[in-house]
C-alpha cells in the first residue's frame, strides 16, 4: 500500500508501543466539545499477522485521517508468526473470548465511551462477533473488507509454500463438520453449505450462532447490533478468493441464485437486528474495486474519515456520505439493489501481505 513511511504508531513483534500502554489515565473526557478521536481496533484475515507490514501502515493511515487516534491491532498471541498460525487453526469461540477479555482490560480502550472497529475478511466477522457477545467497550462504526459474513461455500487456494494453509485446507476437505475440525480449524466456523444447511446448523462452531439462524434466537446479538451507528460492509466487486463473494453483504447464494439480504428471513423477521439498523440508516453497503484486500489508500481514508473520528462528530468531517457518491450503496436500495459503482481513483495498492487473507 502506497503509504507514507513515517509511522505514528510503532509495534514490536511482541506488544504494542509503549505509548498505548503509558498510562491507565481516561484520554477522553465527558464534554460534548471534547475532539479526542475513538480508538479503532482493527482485526486481520488469515493468514495475516497483527505486526505485518500492511497492519501498521493501516494503522498509520487510521491515525493520519483523524489525528491522535490510538490503534490498536488485535491479536490471538504476541509473536506474530503463532498470530498467523492462529488465524488458521485454534477455536474461534475461544479466541474471541481472549480477544473480549484483552480489550476490557486494556488500560486505554477500557476508559473510552466506545471504540471503531475494522474488520479485514475473516477479521469482519469476528468483530461482528464482538458486537454481539461482548461489546464492552461499545462498538460505533463497524467496517468490513471482503468478510464472509454468510459464510463461504468452498475454502480458498493457498500459495505452493504456505505449508500451514496446505494442511488446514487440505483437512478441511474432508469432514468440515466433525467435533475435530469445527474445533481447530478456523474457516470451517464459517463455512455455510446451503446444500447442507442442516449439518450446518447441527455442527458450526461458529457462524450459525452469531448469524442467529438456529432455532432459539439470542436476544442479545440483535441488541447490540441494532445499537450500533454504522454498519459499513464493502465487497469487492472482481473477489475470486472469497466465494461466493456476496457473503460481503448477506447475500444467501446457492448455485444461480443469489437472495438479497432485504429478502431473507433473517433479515424479514430481523434475528439480528439488521432490518432495525436499517431503518435508522445505519446499514452502508459499499463495493470496492478489485479482487479480494486489494485496498487502496483512497478508499481507506474515505471510510476512516467517513465513520471514524470524535464521539460527537463535528458535521461536515466524518459525516455518512450522500446516498448518490459513487460505489455507494447507502440505507436507501431497494430490496433487490445492488451497488456497481467505483471510487474515481484506486491509489495505491495493499502491500501483498493482505492481498491473500480471508
Amino acid at each position: 500500500m502506497a503509504i507514507k513511511n513515517h509511522l505514528r504508531l510503532l509495534f514490536t513483534a511482541g506488544s504494542l508501543l509503549a505509548t498505548t500502554f503509558a498510562s491507565p489515565v481516561s484520554r477522553f473526557e465527558d464534554d460534548d466539545d471534547d475532539d479526542t478521536p475513538l480508538p479503532v481496533v482493527i482485526w486481520h484475515g488469515l493468514g495475516d499477522a497483527y505486526n505485518a507490514d500492511g497492519m501498521r501502515q493501516v494503522a498509520d493511515l487510521a491515525e493520519s485521517v483523524n489525528p491522535g487516534t490510538l490503534v490498536y491491532p488485535i491479536r490471538i498471541e504476541d509473536a506474530g508468526n503463532r498470530d498467523r498460525y492462529d488465524s488458521f487453526v485454534g477455536n474461534v469461540t475461544e479466541q474471541l473470548t481472549k480477544v473480549c477479555a484483552d480489550i476490557a482490560a486494556h488500560p486505554i480502550l477500557s476508559t473510552a465511551p466506545a471504540i471503531d472497529a475494522v474488520g479485514f475478511s475473516q477479521g469482519g466477522q469476528f468483530l461482528r462477533g464482538y458486537v454481539e457477545r461482548c461489546n464492552n467497550p461499545p462498538v460505533r462504526s463497524l467496517i468490513t473488507f471482503g468478510s464472509q459474513h454468510n459464510g463461504i461455500t468452498r475454502f480458498r487456494d493457498c500459495e505452493t509454500n504456505d505449508w500451514i494453509c496446505r494442511f488446514a485446507m487440505a483437512v478441511l476437505g474432508t469432514n468440515p463438520w466433525s467435533p475435530a475440525v469445527q474445533g481447530k480449524l478456523v474457516p470451517a466456523q464459517y463455512f455455510r453449505d446451503p446444500e447442507q444447511y442442516e449439518k450446518y446448523l447441527e455442527h458450526s462452531n461458529f457462524l450459525a450462532d452469531i448469524n442467529n439462524e438456529r432455532s432459539i434466537k439470542n436476544e442479545t446479538y440483535k441488541k447490540n447490533i441494532a445499537k450500533l451507528e454504522s454498519f459499513v460492509m464493502y465487497m469487492f466487486d472482481e473477489d475470486t478468493t472469497v466465494v461466493p463473494k456476496e457473503t460481503s453483504w448477506f447475500e444467501d447464494v446457492n448455485g444461480t441464485e443469489i437472495t438479497p439480504l432485504r429478502a431473507r428471513k433473517l433479515y424479514s423477521e430481523d434475528w439480528l437486528g439488521l432490518r432495525e439498523l436499517d431503518r435508522k440508516g445505519g446499514l452502508k453497503f459499499r463495493t470496492a474495486p478489485g479482487d479480494h484486500m486489494q485496498l487502496s489508500d483512497e478508499l481507506l481514508t474515505e471510510a476512516f474519515g467517513d465513520f471514524f473520528g470524535p464521539l460527537n462528530r463535528h458535521k461536515g468531517r466524518s459525516d455518512p456520505r450522500p446516498a448518490s457518491h459513487v460505489g455507494d450503496e447507502e440505507s436507501d436500495m431497494g430490496s433487490g439493489g445492488r451497488s456497481e459503482g467505483r471510487p474515481a481513483s484506486r491509489g495505491g495498492d495493499v502491500e501483498s501481505d493482505m492481498g491473500n487473507d480471508l
